[in-house]
């Protein structure tokens, strides 16, 4: 085994450089369940994992844990871990408490964003992709998440942007799931430009309704995609 693994480490003192390769394999999964790579249900172990990412089983198993209680992963004994399914309930749930947060942020946002910070709003919401391009999937839905953080930071509120972003993260799975089985351009782009308007009119509870629109045209987009692709991916 590789002991320098993800990209070489030898040169790093030991207990700083095993954080550093449980971080880099925390890292490197997250991503690859978060953009399909690894996607729901899939089984995976932890020697094979280890073996991929050149390290020992210890980063792996540390990395595995973290995302386990994130709820990314499942463990099971004897048998090694699962990526989370995606369930119904799961997105619905997701979804109302992400509406509740945003709404509220894009009503605050309203009377603190600045004409600069709108204007980068705007050029966000332009944002296309071709599906089944993973360069330009990639870039859309990092496009969609700098918008919507945008719009949380522009709330002034720590708190609730912290809370936002926890959401936005946790919602960036489903929104690759969606991307590769539909086109969502149009429908993002029009949404992003309607909520852009209302938080130019400096209009709170405008802001808020475009928002909590265009949230429930994506889960409701999501969802039918998902079921009507038969992806297998999705359970009740």
């Amino acid at each position: 085994m590789n002991e320098a693994g993800i990209g070489g480490m030898a040169d790093v003192p030991g207990e700083k450089r095993g954080k550093s390769l449980t971080e880099k394999a925390y890292a490197v999964l997250r991503n690859r369940i978060i953009t399909g790579a690894m996607p729901p249900g899939m089984e995976v172990s932890e020697p094979e994992l280890a073996e991929q990412l050149e390290v020992s089983k210890t980063p792996v198993r540390e990395a595995l844990a973290r995302l386990c209680v994130e709820g990314f992963m499942e463990a099971f004994p004897r048998r090694g871990y699962r990526v989370t399914p995606v369930t119904v309930k799961d997105m619905n749930d997701l979804f109302a408490v992400r509406g509740m947060l945003e709404g509220t942020a894009a009503a605050l946002a309203a009377k603190n964003l600045t004409d600069d910070e709108l204007d980068a709003l705007d050029r966000l919401a332009d944002v296309t992709y071709v599906i089944g391009e993973e360069v330009s999937t990639k870039t859309f839905v990092d496009s969609n998440q700098e918008f919507h953080s945008a719009i949380a930071r522009g709330s002034r509120n720590p708190r609730l942007y912290a809370l936002v972003m926890s959401h936005l993260e946790e919602c960036a799975r489903l929104f690759y799931m969606g991307a590769r089985v539909r086109d969502i351009n149009p429908e993002t782009n029009d949404d992003h430009h309607r909520i852009v308007a209302m938080l130019r009119a400096r209009d709170p509870e405008g802001a808020r309704a475009a928002i909590l629109t265009h949230n429930e045209n994506t889960r409701a987009g999501i969802l039918g995609a998902l079921v009507a692709s038969g992806q297998g991916c999705l359970t009740l």
